[in-house]
């Protein structure tokens, strides 16, 4: 067996393990790497880790440093809480809300899932006070989520950017970040015009859509929530797995209050406004550039954010760090070349970007987008130099094959959702209502989404 059969088999083993182990598949993808590249390789130690991208994992750190701040000081409550004033009454602009602030916060360094855990919460119990579908509701949230993910400073943007730059493919930041926005947009209309039409015409007090009181009651679904978000839901995310009480004070519409902490959120909107100016305008490096505004930041207020540190995605860290290892491991193998032309050798190259836009919903829909999109993209570069397929629209079309199956109750922004249901629906049944909407969103989704973006641009080299 030759050794691109043997990473690839590893890979397959790889991810069958993570999804079935309670296991961090970047620890796996170390293993696997270590194992395979000295042993059908002959690769030592320094030629294994040379795969780690520094760039991406400074990246991965101060994307995620920063956004701790901005949790600890309010700046999260501070955002949500806007925008559900914004709607007023109208209960039918409610699901849109949720899906705009989960889809900014991926946007400005959010995880997925930590996104989700936040937003889920207050979602759904919005969902279970006004008589919103509980499954659209959920499924709002983990579109946003997607929507947003790939803006150039977010964290699967940063990794989409960087292999693409590693693969030497043409880089178009936008092109990604805007094909996800639209089709997960899409999605998101497609369940309102089923689930959400009745909302149109009903109306609420806009005091009950916007609680202006930190009190959490039965009749203030917002507080309630916030006040219990953070202890149900801290174990089940990848950026915020190491926190303890005190990185909670001052959040929440009381911290909003104090003087100290408005000038906080004030800085950090700033902060994260400098942050995209600096990286993009400038074209200076994304990690040194957030985590220098996270120290400023946690410089002015030591003891709010004394605590923030712990809060660095460090499971994703480890996740995108042993991945993007094992990702060299197979490169020197010569896998990617060897799946992408035996793809291409299916009749046309643009069958063969179909073939790996359901690779990655399938996979992805069991194991983690994070650690996929290292591995999916470079398999696929033979599609691109030798099939005639345009690169952006090719890398945008598996970026979103690999995410948009996120709703899946297996990954975890659909696990969160489940976890979060309101008691107005049983967990069975609101199980098999994700289930089956996840098992639709795997079999048209990358279908779709290749139509739509590859198709068009498909012209024979």
């Amino acid at each position: 067996m030759g050794p691109e059969w043997v990473a690839v088999l590893a890979l397959v083993a790889l991810f069958v393990a993570g999804t079935a182990l309670p296991i961090n598949m970047g620890a796996l993808a170390y293993v696997a790497a270590w194992l395979v590249g000295m042993y059908s390789l002959g690769l030592d130690e320094k030629e294994i880790l040379a795969g780690v991208s520094g760039d991406l994992i400074l990246t991965l750190i101060g994307v995620t440093y920063l956004f701790a701040v901005a949790r600890n000081n309010g700046t999260v409550d501070l955002i949500v809480n806007s925008a559900v004033r914004a709607v007023g009454g109208r209960v039918a602009l409610i699901p849109w809300v949720m899906f705009g602030v989960t889809a900014l916060l991926t946007a400005i360094g959010a995880a997925s899932p930590a996104a989700c855990a936040i937003i889920g919460p207050i979602a759904l119990g919005f969902a279970g006070r006004y008589g919103i579908n509980p499954l659209m509701m959920g499924m709002f949230v983990v579109h946003g989520a997607q929507g947003g993910g790939f803006s150039p400073i977010s964290i699967y943007g940063t990794i989409t950017n960087s292999v693409m730059e590693e693969a030497d493919l043409p880089s178009s930041e936008l092109t990604v970040f805007l094909a996800s926005l639209a089709v997960n947009t899409v999605m998101a209309v497609i369940l309102f015009l089923l689930f959400g039409r009745d909302l149109l015409r009903r109306r609420v007090a806009p005091a009950g859509a916007a609680p202006t009181t930190a009190t959490a009651t039965a009749d203030d679904p917002l507080a309630t929530v916030r006040s219990t978000a953070a202890g149900r839901t801290r174990s089940r995310t990848l950026a915020h797995t190491d926190t303890d009480t005190d990185t909670d004070t001052g959040t929440g519409s009381a911290g909003t209050d104090d003087t100290g902490s408005r000038r906080e959120q004030i800085l950090t909107l700033v902060a994260f406004l400098a942050v995209a100016v600096v990286a993009l305008a400038f074209d200076k490096n994304i990690g040194f550039v957030a985590i220098t505004a996270a120290v400023i930041l946690t410089a002015l207020s030591p003891t709010r954010n004394r605590n923030a540190v712990r809060q660095i995605a460090w499971p994703t860290v480890l996740l995108v760090a042993g991945v993007s290892t094992y990702a060299t491991v197979l490169t020197e193998a010569g896998s990617p070349e060897f799946v992408g032309n035996w793809a291409a050798g299916l009749g046309t190259a643009v069958l063969g970007a179909l073939v790996l836009c359901y690779v990655g919903g399938v996979v992805s829909a069991f194991a983690s987008s994070t650690a996929l999109l290292p591995v999916i993209i470079p398999i696929g570069v033979p599609l691109v130099v030798n099939g005639g397929v345009d690169a952006a629209m090719f890398v945008a079309a598996l970026a979103i094959s690999s995410t948009i199956v996120d709703v899946s109750p297996f990954s975890t922004n659909g696990a969160l959702i489940l976890a979060n249901r309101p008691e107005s629906i049983a967990e069975p049944v609101f199980y098999r209502q994700i289930l089956v909407y996840s098992v639709i969103v795997v079999l048209i989704g990358p279908l779709l989404v290749w139509a739509a973006l590859v198709l068009p641009g498909w012209g024979p080299s």
